[in-house]
């Protein structure tokens, strides 16, 4: 058993005790069509959790992670309006790769960058007290493996005690922010 097995075993028990029931894992070909409608790869570890754990609804906030695609809102909705919002072109808020997966609330999300190696966890906090968005994005996890490992032993900020709790780091600014939102070819 690999280490990535092994969290997915223990994320897909982690959810079937909090949730009760859960969707129905996202068919393979279902990941293969969100590829295809975002137009850059979904990290391996995202999509086999959408393809063995459950197609959304577990993880560490609310109604957990959006499915994928499909009716409503999904991972893919989300996506591509964040990414069509009329936006002054000096100013995008939201960069390419960046696939939102959950819903903090107050317009804040959870997003994986998809276009990472290991697949950075990322907060976009857009209620920051700032003109530049590329203040708005915040590291929460280096990996999106880290992420899960932190959900799943009862960490992390957004876990219901976590509020002012001078234990938990302040989040780090996203460093590839201000790059990543001037797209490619910028200097």
């Amino acid at each position: 058993m690999t280490r990535a097995d092994d969290l997915i075993a223990r994320v897909a028990a982690r959810a079937s005790a909090a949730a009760g029931t859960l969707p129905a894992p996202a068919p393979a070909v279902q990941v293969e069509e969100a590829e295809a409608l975002l137009g850059f790869a979904i990290p391996p570890l995202l999509a086999r959790l959408y393809t063995e754990v459950a197609d959304g609804g577990f993880g560490p906030f609310g109604n957990g992670l959006f499915p994928l695609a499909g009716q409503g809102r999904t991972a893919v909705s989300a996506y591509l309006a964040e990414r069509g919002e009329p936006q002054a072109p000096d100013s995008p808020h939201w960069p390419e790769g960046v696939l939102p997966v959950i819903d903090w609330g107050c317009g804040m999300y959870g997003a994986v960058d998809c276009l990472s190696t290991s697949g950075t966890v990322l907060v976009f906090e857009p209620n920051a007290d700032t003109a530049d968005p590329a203040d708005s994005w915040f590291v929460d996890e280096p990996g999106l493996a880290d992420w899960l490992e932190t959900w799943l032993v009862g960490g992390g900020w957004y876990r219901p005690d976590g509020h002012g709790d001078a234990e938990l780091p302040e989040p780090a600014g996203w460093e590839e922010a201000a790059s990543r939102l001037a797209g490619p070819g910028a200097a």
